[in-house]
């Protein structure tokens, strides 16, 4: 690891249009502070860039000086690889600028804006696209790890939207990435994370979109083998246009009753269609809470919010499935029974539609078959509960290890998930190499599920 000269960090600040925050400054502790409370690490130098020439200027210092290299964008990154302990951390939080151009159908966004940022601004004039269930989730890492949204089935994933990113690569150049313009590194970041630069901007294509029917019909948890039942049957046939998701959860309202919630998305116009597709959520069971209603679609990107509190302690992990049988319903069930805080959840997430009508070589991003990716979120606020919050995810896990699909999802791997990196990537991982070696020879962009070179 090198060291940074004071006389670098001062040459840096010079012409800087942003802000250079070091060790012993008085905002230093909470600009390096993550959305994950369980990681604690302290860069050499946060460089709060105000724009692209900012970045390549962070970079070359950081290169110059042989130290490790961190890019944040603007939201959660679990696995804390936004953050570095003694090196340069990129942070592209500063960059929110939004503009939309509501004839072309298109959104561009800088790097730190979060979802529900770009969904409130496209929302002005009518329009959506395919970002996240969280509103403070990042742009930027979900985009490039693949992007699972509640207008997947029907817009397809974040990168299937995605026209365009401007890129600084390692080399500090900056490019334009699109099927036209360096299509090779378009293709790479579709899904291949942050191996291969700073991503500063992101054009999308967007949709007109207003309102859906979205919420969820609320259950108790010892309902929840009947209902994953139902919720297994149902999501065998959904259209394109209803996105059906299942999460075990504690209740929002502080009373540490244990829920199952099945959430719905339906992005269909016609209203009518709409509550008849929707309506057998609504009736199973019935259910204790019909939560279900027309609102605007960024109102649905919220829902969630209340659970992800920024400065918790978080462990996940989690895997693919073809079909939720019975074993796996009896596994997640007890888990779920037996989960050490009140913050643990776990997320059940379908694929289908058009997020699943791409080739699995298209882009970087490889898991294009229908089926459920589950997420084991241990959340907790005491450190002291940190040894059991991640054991229950990790044996959670390894319960579940016998029924997984071989696949994974990079955005939410963690950081003693280095062995599924290859899952994570499938039939693609041989490509990405090679672009990496094209694009980062020797390996700067390394804090992420890592594609060695």
């Amino acid at each position: 690891m090198g060291v940074l000269a004071i006389e670098q960090i001062e040459e840096l600040r010079q012409g800087f249009a942003g802000a250079v925050v070091a060790p012993g400054d008085a905002d230093y502790d909470e600009v390096r502070r993550i959305h994950n409370g369980l990681v604690d690490k302290r860069p050499a130098l946060i460089v709060r860039c105000a724009g692209v020439e900012d970045v390549a200027a962070a970079l070359r210092v950081g290169r110059d000086a042989g130290l490790e290299i961190s890019v944040r964008g603007g939201g959660h990154n679990v696995a804390g690889k936004a953050v570095t302990d003694g090196g340069v951390m990129i942070d592209l939080s500063l960059l929110k600028n939004v503009e939309v151009d509501p004839v072309r159908r298109t959104i561009t966004v800088g790097g730190g804006v979060t979802w529900g940022e770009l969904n409130l601004a496209a929302h002005e004039h009518g329009l959506a696209t395919t970002g996240g269930v969280v509103s403070t989730t990042g742009i930027g890492g979900l985009t490039l790890g693949g992007g699972i949204g509640w207008l997947l089935g029907k817009y397809g994933l974040a990168i299937d939207n995605l026209l365009s990113a401007q890129v600084v690569l390692a080399s500090g150049e900056v490019v334009r990435a699109s099927e036209e313009s360096e299509p090779d590194l378009f293709w790479a970041i579709r899904g291949g994370g942050g191996n291969f630069g700073v991503v500063t901007e992101f054009s999308y294509r967007v949709h007109p979109l207003r309102t859906v029917l979205g919420g969820a019909a609320v259950h108790p948890l010892a309902a929840t083998p009947e209902v994953f039942a139902f919720y297994r049957e149902f999501t065998l046939s959904l259209p394109d246009d209803l996105s059906v998701f299942l999460a075990l959860r504690h209740s929002p309202d502080g009373s540490a009753m244990k829920l199952c919630g099945v959430a719905v998305c339906h992005a269909g116009q016609n209203e009518q269609e709409a509550e008849l597709e929707v309506n057998p959520v609504r009736w199973f069971g019935p259910p204790a809470m019909d939560l279900i209603e027309r609102i605007p679609y960024p109102v649905v990107n919220t829902t969630l919010d209340d659970a992800f509190q920024r400065g918790s302690l978080n462990y996940w992990k989690s895997a693919f499935f073809a079909e939720l049988n019975d074993q796996v319903v009896t596994k997640l069930v007890d888990a779920y029974e037996n989960a050490p805080s009140p913050l643990c959840f776990i997320v059940v997430e379908h694929f289908h539609g058009a997020a699943v009508r791409v080739s699995p070589v298209a882009t970087a991003f490889p898991h294009r078959q229908a089926g459920y990716d589950c997420v084991i979120i241990s959340q907790w606020d005491d450190p002291a509960q940190s040894e059991s919050g991640v054991r229950w995810a990790r044996e959670t896990y390894e319960s579940l290890r016998p029924h997984m699909a071989d696949s994974a999802y990079v955005n939410y791997l963690d950081n003693d998930d280095a062995s599924r990196i290859r899952a994570a990537y499938g039939p693609n991982y041989d490509r990405l190499v090679q672009l990496k070696r094209r694009f980062d020879p020797d390996n700067i962009f390394r804090l992420n599920q890592n594609i060695v070179p």
